[in-house]
């Protein structure tokens, strides 16, 4: 059976989750954010759409990425870095694009996602939600 594509939506504008300077490192190339779109282009499977977006506005936490895809919840997460998220970022995306409405049960989540959802977003199909 065909799988949704979902989209992964990745901040490449993310800079450094420092707390003392959460705006440090302003070269583009050398951001997170861009080495972790770099990195998951690299490793997304068949099914999972990376998309660099300018800015989701989580700059203190890290770098962000978000899930979605059509007559789904949209989830976003943060806190994430290139060096040692990758995998779970994959694994996660995975996991959202088999999920029904992309409601993965809470405990079959990654451990990361399960600690920094930032937002979760109802579908724009569903006005009663």
């Amino acid at each position: 059976m065909p799988q949704d594509t979902v989209d992964l939506l990745v901040c490449a504008t993310c800079r450094s989750a420092n707390p003392a300077n959460p705006l440090a490192m302003p070269d583009p190339d050398t951001r997170p954010g861009a080495q972790l779109v770099q990195a998951l282009l690299d490793a997304a499977p068949e099914g999972l759409r990376i998309i660099a977006v300018d800015c989701l506005s989580n700059c203190s936490r890290g770098c962000t990425i978000a899930l979605r895809k059509p007559g789904a919840w949209t989830y976003v997460y943060g806190n994430l870095t290139p060096e040692s998220h990758v995998t779970t970022v994959i694994e996660g995306a995975q996991k959202y694009r088999d999920a029904e409405g992309g409601l993965v049960p809470w405990r079959d989540r990654p451990e990361h996602f399960r600690k920094n959802c930032i937002a979760r977003i109802p579908p724009l199909e569903a006005p009663n939600v």
